[in-house]
């Protein structure tokens, strides 16, 4: 659309045309346009998205001073700067007014638009250290949400040479997020360690729902062949390299013939040696033994059908309170409505500074399980004004999961599920139910997006290692990742740089001070710190990988449960790595 004169004019109306079809873009559009990454060095820049179809344009506004009253207005930024395929155009004020900079470098295969492309070159300079872009193809016209760079590095000289890595629209198998299988009651029918590594391989799905009914135990201990079979799930889960989301209940049936606090405390002691023994593969637990399905609604126990006096109210606490107790600190309950936690543990939702210090409001998150239902989902929200903000701003820092129960359209279309997806951090959902609603959903084409951006998606985007280090000295290390997902890790993660010799093999594990936990949905982080190398580390050329294993020492070293980062031609899944596609010399 662009041309390399000096500057280009247009008549009145064909710039009418141009200003309504850049800006009248409708909210579906952005859709198109996904895994956008932009990185970074101390002299350079890289933009990075992925796109649909064969655009013949792709473009990158850019708006260097971020003040959206300069510049060209585009999505709510003011762009100083305009990328078009292999072209760079600095605005010139009075509109859709360019003039042609240079050539930069560009690529486009396989729905992947970079560039790359000098810091001087659109003038980048310390203040401010941040740029906003909109990303643009056509035809036909698809225009992204703004997106925040903060740069890494300023405009110093650094050291070492920066890597940049492609990005990926592919569905990954990670654990603790994506879609779930339910097939069967877990107190019932035993797993199929077989069935459930072919949910991994064949449809990237890593957790099954295991709701354990315990109806023949109202009035007595749970039996020893239960508490066994109990154990017998988790070894199938765990042999099969998934994660199971737990739940126990004591009927199906809307007369609410559950048990008692004191009976319900009794088994919760029972269940405690098995519930921590199996939690390196119990991703989350949601309350349950309440009514019934464990939905807290119907029940003979704690006040029935909405009928909730105090004395229900504190017992509904005392057994949360009871079931956090007997889990690990590391481990997360989940409540059925936000009315639920709002009431026994405080109406504010959990801060930034709250979150993951072991409380009962750091422990306790969400599940919706009539996603979509009905404008409240079904009894889920009584105050829909209060409850989406305090859900929402909660979210960022707890579980969140559930299903959805009933095809409502137009809620239940793709429109509606993209935004409370996003809006509400959702980590998980069945994939076995409601058939209508999930098909409705591969129908109107945003199935895979959900597929891909439940819980977290993260993608390297670039970094900074020196050519050569010194044994017993530290080595600077700058990685730049963005969490494409809908929401971050609720479990404890680590995360390590391995150092592996090229030429025996030999693996050195480094611990990095980062908390994945912390790598919020759209966030752009970075790690960058010296990392120590052992002095005993024998001299030579090392690989360098980046590993996020589970922190449980039975799951540590198995690379099912690893996060594999969303970039190409990086996993490793013989060993769980991610190659960070650099070797360093090690004197």
């Amino acid at each position: 659309m662009l041309s390399s004169k000096p500057r280009l004019h247009l008549s009145r109306a064909a710039l009418a045309m141009l200003f309504s079809s850049l800006l009248l873009v409708s909210p579906s559009a952005h859709a198109a346009i996904s895994g956008m990454v932009v990185g970074n060095d101390a002299t350079s820049v890289s933009y990075q998205f992925q796109y649909t179809g064969t655009p013949a344009f792709r473009r990158a506004y850019i708006d260097v001073d971020r003040n959206p009253a300069t510049g060209f207005a585009q999505q709510g930024i003011g762009a100083d700067y305009l990328l078009e395929n292999d072209s760079l155009y600095k605005h010139l004020g009075g509109g859709w007014s360019w003039q042609f900079v240079k050539t930069v470098t560009h690529t486009a295969s396989a729905g992947t638009a970079r560039w790359t492309f000098a810091r001087a070159d659109i003038g980048e300079g310390a203040t401010p250290n941040d740029a906003d872009i909109v990303f643009q193809v056509e035809t036909p016209l698809e225009t992204s949400p703004k997106y925040t760079h903060v740069y890494s590095g300023g405009t110093g000289t650094g050291t070492g040479t920066t890597t940049y890595y492609a990005a990926s629209s592919a569905t990954i198998a990670n654990p603790e997020r994506g879609f779930y299988h339910y097939t069967s009651d877990c107190d019932k029918t035993d797993f199929v360690a077989s069935t459930l590594s072919g949910y991994r391989t064949n449809e990237k799905i890593t957790q099954v729902f295991c709701i354990f009914y315990l109806s023949e135990f109202k009035n007595s201990p749970i039996s020893q062949a239960q508490l066994d079979r109990f154990q017998r799930q988790a070894n199938a889960v765990r042999a099969a390299g998934l994660k199971m989301i737990v739940r126990f209940a004591y009927t199906l049936s809307t007369d609410g013939d559950d048990a008692p606090l004191s009976r319900v405390t009794a088994h919760l002691d029972q269940l405690a040696p098995y519930l921590r023994a199996n939690s390196d593969v119990i991703a989350v637990v949601q309350t349950g033994f309440i009514g019934a399905w464990g939905e807290w609604y119907y029940t003979r126990n704690f006040g029935n059908a909405g009928n909730v006096s105090q004395t229900d109210w504190n017992n509904r606490k005392a057994l949360v309170d009871k079931l956090l107790s007997v889990l690990p600190a590391t481990r997360m309950v989940q409540l059925r409505t936000p009315k639920f936690k709002r009431t026994m543990y405080g109406t504010s939702a959990l801060t930034a500074s709250q979150a993951y210090n072991g409380s009962a409001v750091a422990r306790v998150g969400h599940h919706n399980d009539c996603f979509l239902a009905s404008p409240d989902d079904w009894g889920t929200f009584e105050n829909t004004t209060v409850e989406y903000p305090y859900l929402a701003a909660e979210t960022n820092y707890l579980a969140m999961g559930g299903e959805t129960c009933n095809f409502n359209p137009p809620r239940s279309d793709c429109a509606t599920a993209l935004n409370e997806l996003a809006l509400f951090h959702y980590s998980y959902l069945n994939a076995d139910y409601e058939a209508t609603v999930l098909g409705g959903w591969s129908n109107g084409g945003c199935r895979p997006e959900i597929d891909r951006r439940l819980g977290y998606r993260f993608t390297l985007v670039s970094a900074t290692f020196p050519a050569t280090a010194s044994r017993g000295a530290a080595m600077p290390v700058d990685i730049q990742l963005r969490n494409e997902g809908w929401a971050a890790p609720f479990n404890p993660r680590s995360v390590q740089l391995v150092l592996r010799n090229t030429s025996s093999g030999a693996t050195y594990r480094l611990p990095l001070s980062a908390d994945p936990r912390h790598w919020t949905a759209g966030a752009t982080v970075t790690i960058s710190q010296g990392v120590t190398l052992p002095a005993t580390l024998p001299a030579g050329s090392y690989a360098l990988l980046l590993n996020l294993p589970d922190p449980e020492p039975s799951l540590s070293t198995r690379p099912e449960y690893a996060i594999q980062l969303a970039n190409q031609n990086v996993w490793e899944a013989s060993t769980g790595f991610n190659d960070l596609q650099w070797t360093v010399t090690v004197q």
